[in-house]
């Protein structure tokens, strides 16, 4: 019997989601403000964060719940390695540290991986997810905003075995009856709507701390300008404003 996991993800999250969309980052990355000297911040510790999640999806991958939403072809680790050697030289793993909250990231991965593993998927989620779909179009705004050759620079947003949007619509798909399958009871079905909020919140503290970089390029001014406005955000879509859609899309 199905648990509508997807749709629990999904309705649960909602605010979750528009405040993610709604932080002074994201607005002014949705305007096409991106300059390698921030980005590849986010990079890093998106870099500590997935090596963090799929070290303990790989401890995981036999666990009767965890081990069937294991999908290696989603992993960013190896394609996050190529973006930060793009952004740092070679020797990017001596100029990289998480920040304050991409460490409060990774320890929440490895807390959950011990005292309840399934929780996992709740991070995995709301990464992977994301990451197929706004996080295409987080793609196009960086490339055309850094001005990046055609094959370098935005890796983390590449899926070379899901490659076209046809693709990826049928992986996602794959991946929300995976979801309703799992063999889970209320409790823990909450449980992970509760997670997947604490998840993107812990996302959310990652873009607050790279707020002042961004304001350090565009000055003060122009910063207020745009971050004053709030996105219609995945709460209140309306034909004419759809919305980012960090997460989840049909």
């Amino acid at each position: 019997m199905s648990s509508h996991l997807d749709i629990r993800l999904r309705e649960g999250t909602k605010h979750s989601h528009t405040m993610a969309e709604n932080t002074a980052f994201m607005k002014c990355f949705l305007k096409g403000i991106v300059e390698k000297s921030f980005f590849r911040k986010l990079l890093a510790d998106l870099y500590f964060v997935y090596s963090a999640l799929e070290e303990e999806l790989q401890r995981y991958q036999h666990h009767p719940i965890v081990g069937m939403m294991y999908f290696p072809e989603l992993h960013r680790q190896a394609n996050l390695e190529k973006d930060l050697a793009f952004y740092y030289g070679e020797e990017w793993r001596s100029q990289i540290i998480p920040s304050r909250a991409g460490e409060a990231y990774v320890a929440r991965i490895h807390e959950v991986a011990k005292t309840q593993p399934y929780l996992l998927i709740a991070h995995a989620y709301t990464r992977y997810m994301g990451d197929l779909s706004g996080g295409q179009a987080l793609r196009k705004i960086a490339r055309s905003a850094m001005d990046l050759p055609s094959d370098v620079g935005t890796a983390m947003h590449e899926f070379e075995q899901i490659a076209t949007p046809e693709a990826r619509r049928e992986f996602k798909e794959q991946y929300r009856q995976a979801l309703n399958f799992l063999p889970l009871n209320e409790e823990m079905i909450q449980k992970i709507v509760n997670e997947a909020n604490y998840a993107f919140a812990l996302n959310r503290d990652v873009f607050h701390e790279l707020e002042a970089d961004v304001r350090a390029v565009i000055g003060e001014h122009v910063f207020d300008l745009i971050t004053r406005q709030d996105q219609v955000g995945s709460t209140e879509l309306t034909p004419k404003n759809p919305g980012l859609e960090l997460t989840v899309v049909d």
